[in-house]
């Protein structure tokens, strides 16, 4: 079944990746007015994350940011489509590291780095900045449930010299290559809501106490890796900037959990400018004290 699914979506998903990007985003409009009018999808959810964390704003405020927020969802699913034929050129001018010359001072060091990522704007075309640094570049995920599209996904990723590695997979690799001498910068997605059995941690996101994940943290102070979050500004439609803004070098130094308090106050300032663009979908509160 999953191999009959897969052989379906395949010529579609190929096809909308090698649109013209006006006729492209065009396709994303349409896309928009199915997910939102007609089938609403988790629109509850989205709503109830913005009254809980936009309290200030009015609901007709709160209405005007979802209704962006569903045209940039639909335009970052698609935008993940057109990563299969998209070339390393494009790519690059669509999304564009302001200061690589960090990530070059970092390589100096000779140490392995973790990147902090957050659900926001295009985090998935960050996998450009495999072509731009000698760092073996490692990105921790969560396994799709059909293998097709899974390895699909790893196939587009190596076009960019990317490595995919599943979550609980993440410890043996860093060891592995920690052993080995490998350089390497790992990307995590950090703002998401930890299962309950693994919530270590509490703190204020948006001003809400939740669980939050502290295992970029644990592995940071565990392998004495430096770390970077990555700030992602949406410029207009299908353009992105990427800037680094460093957490924390020295790990072991710092005190227990500033560096997850540091992390997530970059997150929330990341909303705060532009909410629209945060991935609202996600039952981020769901455990909320």
């Amino acid at each position: 079944m999953q191999l009959l699914i897969f052989i379906l979506a395949f010529p579609l998903l190929w096809v909308i990746s090698i649109l013209p990007f006006r006729i492209f985003y065009w396709f994303s409009d349409f896309v928009y007015l199915i997910v939102y009018y007609l089938i609403g999808y988790r629109k509850k959810t989205v709503r109830d994350n913005l009254a809980l964390a936009l309290p200030n704003l009015s609901t007709q405020e709160q209405l005007v940011i979802e209704k962006k927020f569903y045209h940039h969802l639909c335009d970052m699913f698609l935008e993940m489509i057109k990563t299969m034929s998209i070339s390393p050129e494009e790519m690059s001018k669509r999304f564009v590291i302001t200061n690589i010359e960090l990530v070059k001072e970092y390589e100096q060091k000779d140490k392995s780095i973790i990147l902090l990522a957050s659900h926001y704007a295009s985090w998935e075309w960050l996998l450009t900045l495999n072509e731009k640094t000698k760092f073996n570049g490692i990105g921790v995920y969560k396994k799709i449930t059909n293998r097709y599209f899974d390895k699909l996904v790893h196939d587009i990723r190596s076009k960019y010299k990317a490595e995919l590695v599943e979550t609980r997979q993440a410890i043996p690799t860093i060891k592995k290559n920690q052993e080995e001498g490998k350089l390497c910068i790992y990307g995590l997605a950090s703002d998401q809501s930890p299962k309950l059995d693994r919530a270590f941690h509490w703190d204020s996101f948006m001003g809400i106490e939740v669980p939050v994940h502290t295992g970029a943290e644990m592995l940071a102070k565990r392998y004495d890796l430096d770390l970077l979050f990555v700030k992602v500004k949406k410029i207009k439609r299908g353009f992105y900037e990427a800037t680094f803004v460093p957490i924390a070098d020295n790990p072991k130094e710092i005190p227990q959990f500033e560096i997850t308090k540091k992390f997530i106050h970059e997150v929330e300032k990341q909303i705060l400018e532009a909410p629209e663009y945060y991935f609202w979908t996600h039952k981020r509160w769901k455990h909320k004290r």
